[in-house]
């Protein structure tokens, strides 16, 4: 396993938002086409801004995650690319294949997002139809497979659901054994897999007493294994000057959402069976008035939104307090979202990184021609701005 120190510090990542993007939630007005040039700007403003990476969504309302991210690969230098396995979906070897030679072309710089998938209608579609601990099942077949390919093994191998003769990747990845594993599952099932086979084990964006019971979980069950995780949370944020101005960004965001639509949405998350979106949706139960779930946190976002659905609302200094509370509990991966994704990306890394005890790999490089400064405008001709720092 990839093991990542924890010393209280953090690596944040950005997201594409291959699913569509806009200024209001459930709304056309405002909307933005999603396109590989619009993408792309968001990948190259995230490399820019020194976003460790980014996360790219999967499913069949999303353009296909290894297409773009083959795509951004050439048009970036140092982003690593959040890609999703799906067992299930994709056969062991032929995703070991994948993932090897994404990360040979884009010299090291893929992350495997194992997702399970929590949606059985979805699921039907794709022709899965095995019920929530069978697919977890099926998950820890797939990695016991996969990471042996990765690790140049020749395998053989037969389980309940999988079966393979002498499988092989020829052309192995430059990261070694393989690239670190991102795995977020909030039952006895996914935290059993996670435990057994992943890196990075993943949260959405709870309250931290909430977060505090996951990950206290989820190191019980690796520490039985011998293993330790790092630990990433998943949140939306809108950070702004002013608390107020925030709060108002928020309002805002969700302005358009009428009751019929928040009950429309609401009924189709419901028939998901898994266990963290079930958490995500008790946070609200689809109310407006129950929308601030912790200081600054707020579940606005999944009134109509799957997946994450809580923003960090506030000041540049309250989001990095929140961010800081959850780095104290062991989080030393932040995955982030606002809306626009391109204006929030420039928005959040200048406000709210240099207030943040990044990592190296976090933030601006100190050296490099093109991030070397000045930044900010220079002042009738000739008074340079400070330079600026993530912060401690």
């Amino acid at each position: 396993m990839t093991q990542v120190s924890q010393d209280g510090r953090a690596d944040v990542l950005w997201f594409l938002p291959t699913h569509g993007d806009g200024r209001y939630l459930g709304a056309s007005e405002g909307a933005r086409e999603v396109s590989l040039p619009y993408l792309r700007q968001i990948a190259q403003a995230a490399d820019e801004l020194g976003y460790f990476g980014v996360l790219l969504p999967t499913g069949r309302s999303c353009e296909d995650s290894w297409v773009i991210a083959s795509a951004l690969a050439p048009l970036t230098r140092n982003l690593r690319f959040l890609v999703a396995v799906r067992p299930g979906l994709q056969q062991p070897s032929a995703a070991a294949r994948m993932a090897a030679t994404l990360d040979r072309i884009s010299d090291g710089r893929l992350l495997i997002n194992v997702v399970t998938g929590g949606d059985p209608v979805e699921l039907a579609g794709d022709g899965v139809f095995l019920a929530h601990d069978e697919r977890y099942a099926v998950t820890d077949e797939f990695l016991h497979i996969w990471r042996r390919l990765l690790s140049g093994e020749s395998v053989s191998y037969e389980g309940r659901h999988l079966k393979v003769e002498d499988g092989r990747v020829i052309f192995t990845p430059v990261q070694k054994p393989y690239p670190p594993l991102y795995f977020g599952g909030s039952s006895p099932a996914g935290i059993a897999v996670a435990a057994e086979h992943c890196d990075v084990y993943l949260t959405w964006g709870e309250p931290p007493a909430q977060v505090a019971e996951k990950i206290a979980a989820a190191r019980e069950a690796a520490a039985a294994k011998g293993k330790t995780f790092s630990y990433g949370i998943r949140l939306h944020v809108i950070a702004r000057e002013t608390e107020s101005a925030a709060w108002e960004a928020a309002e805002s965001l969700i302005s358009r959402l009428d009751d019929a639509t928040i009950a429309r949405a609401q009924a189709t998350l419901k028939r998901q069976d898994s266990v963290g979106q079930s958490r995500m949706m008790a946070l609200h139960g689809g109310q407006r008035d129950k929308l601030v779930v912790s200081p600054n946190l707020w579940a606005g976002v999944g009134l109509v939104r799957g997946g994450a659905g809580t923003a960090l609302v506030g000041s540049a200094d309250q989001v990095a307090d929140r961010m800081k509370e959850y780095i104290d509990l062991g989080i030393d991966r932040f995955i982030l979202s606002g809306y626009p994704h391109l204006e929030e990306a420039y928005r959040f890394a200048e406000l709210v990184f240099p207030k943040l005890p990044l990592r190296a790999t976090t933030g601006r490089p100190a050296t490099g021609a093109s991030n070397h400064g000045p930044f900010g405008e220079i002042i009738a001709n000739d008074l340079i701005p400070e330079r600026r720092a993530a912060g401690g």
